[in-house]
């Protein structure tokens, strides 16, 4: 498994593992375009990928505009291997080292995701009106879980 940096040239395959997950799906996969991904990795935050023989399997984006996670998904298929802890680390490690703010997400209530947050240490604080649960992390738990 490598992790890296994501780049442009990585926006295909991402939008491939983008659309292999079981939850949180797309309802209309053209409401994510590669022009926004490009902004957000690019622009807005940053984003990382794991690769496996040359394929992206997992990725994460971080809005550092916005201060809130924008993407975290990894394929099915190398679920439950560390992918996604390892993709959140570096995105999260990465965040505070930018700013000290707290930063949010939303993700659907009773899924394999929302019980992911809840054990790196995110806080449930209320639900959003689309009816994602919304999570805040702040520096101060984040550098007390990772020591």
């Amino acid at each position: 498994m490598i992790f890296r940096t994501a780049e442009h040239s990585d926006i295909k395959q991402m939008q491939v593992v983008r659309h292999l997950v079981k939850e949180n799906t797309l309802s209309n996969p053209d409401l994510v375009p590669d022009k926004d991904v490009a902004y957000y990795i690019s622009e807005k935050g940053k984003g990382w990928v794991c690769e496996v023989d040359g394929q992206v399997v997992g990725f994460s984006i971080i809005d550092l505009l916005e201060r809130s996670v924008w993407a975290l998904f990894v394929d099915p298929d190398f679920a439950e291997k560390g992918i996604g802890k390892e993709l959140h680390r570096l995105m999260i490690d990465w965040y505070f080292q930018q700013t000290k703010d707290k930063v949010v997400l939303g993700t659907a209530p009773n899924t394999r995701a929302e019980r992911f947050y809840k054990l790196q240490g995110w806080t449930p604080v209320g639900s959003y009106s689309n009816g994602e649960t919304k999570f805040e992390l702040n520096f101060r738990d984040w550098s007390q879980s990772i020591k």
